[in-house]
Formats: C-alpha cells, sequence, structure tokens
C-alpha cells in the first residue's frame, strides 16, 4: 500500500495544497488546517519534514490528516495499518482511535486489525468471495460468529478478539 504523499513536499505542504488547488483555500488558512491537523495526529514536531523523513506510520499520519483536511462526513480507510511493521502499527491505531471516539467521525475502515474493530466499530460486515458473510454489532459478530466461513477466519486469525461474555453456566458457585 502507499501513502501517495507528494515526495518533495513537506508534511504541512502535503495537507494544505490540495486544499489550495483543490478546494480553493487561501494559503493562509490551509497552512492553519494543516498546522491543527497534523498537531491533532501527533506530527505537530514533523510538519516541515519530507516524506522520506518520516517513518510509515508518520507518512500514514500525514495521508489521514490530509484526508480530514476539508472536513468529509466519512472517511473510508482501506487496510491502513497493512504497509507498516508491527511497531509502528499502534500509533496509527491512536490516531483512528481519537477520530472515531473522541471526534465521533464516521468510518468504513478495512481491517485485520480485529481486537481494534471490537473496540472501536459499531458495526462489523464480513466479506468473504466478494460478498457479505456476516454483518451485525461489532462484539456480537466477532464473539459469537453465525457463519462458519467467519468462524473458520477467527480461528485462522487466533482472535481472542475480547474475553468472551460469562454465562451463567460458567460462573463459579
Amino acid at each position: 500500500q502507499q501513502f501517495n504523499l507528494f515526495a518533495h513536499l513537506t508534511a504541512r505542504e502535503n495537507v494544505a495544497g490540495p486544499l489550495r488547488w483543490v478546494h480553493g483555500w487561501t494559503a493562509e488558512a490551509a497552512d492553519r488546517r494543516a498546522l491543527e491537523l497534523l498537531n491533532r495526529v501527533g506530527l505537530a514536531h514533523r510538519v516541515e519534514a519530507l516524506p522520506r523523513h518520516l517513518s510509515g506510520g508518520q507518512q500514514q499520519r500525514v495521508a489521514i490528516a490530509r484526508a480530514l483536511a476539508p472536513g468529509p462526513s466519512v472517511l473510508l480507510l482501506d487496510e491502513p495499518t497493512s504497509a507498516l511493521d508491527p511497531e509502528l502499527v499502534n500509533e496509527v491505531l491512536d490516531v483512528i482511535r481519537r477520530l472515531a471516539v473522541e471526534d465521533g467521525l464516521t468510518m468504513i475502515i478495512s481491517t485485520h486489525q480485529l481486537r481494534f474493530a471490537a473496540e472501536v466499530a459499531d458495526r462489523v460486515v464480513f466479506l468473504a468471495g466478494g460478498r457479505v458473510v456476516e454483518s451485525g454489532p461489532a462484539l456480537d459478530v466477532l464473539q459469537n460468529p453465525r457463519a462458519p466461513a467467519l468462524a473458520r477466519f477467527l480461528r485462522v486469525m487466533a482472535a481472542d478478539v475480547l474475553p468472551p461474555t460469562p454465562s451463567p453456566a460458567n460462573d463459579p458457585p
């Protein structure tokens, strides 16, 4: 996966530029918005860095800031952590978590980060072969899959999403 940042532009310019070129913002307003969003994604200290001087997680956070810049009502994220080294995954998930929980931003996220999905998603849709196999409330779908394909997938992914809901039969006396 690619972050599609302009290699010759700083983090700030990667966020502000499209606001000016596509949305007609003034340079001052675009820069103000870029700085606000780069701060929001934890990159206030890297605003003048070129992409080649940023880690993969930092580049992904610049890309998220750029996507947020025009104020979308829905943010689409396709495997936002798949191209990252494992140690960088959490910094991106933390940003997405804050957008979901603190800002209430509506997002559609394609992910294999099942614990994260269980934590932040209202609804989970499991697709296989281009078809919806199962959908419903996140915890219900991930903890109690009805579709055999989803149950297999969760086993393969070793998804201990969250501890199972205790049932009265399993409660100690």
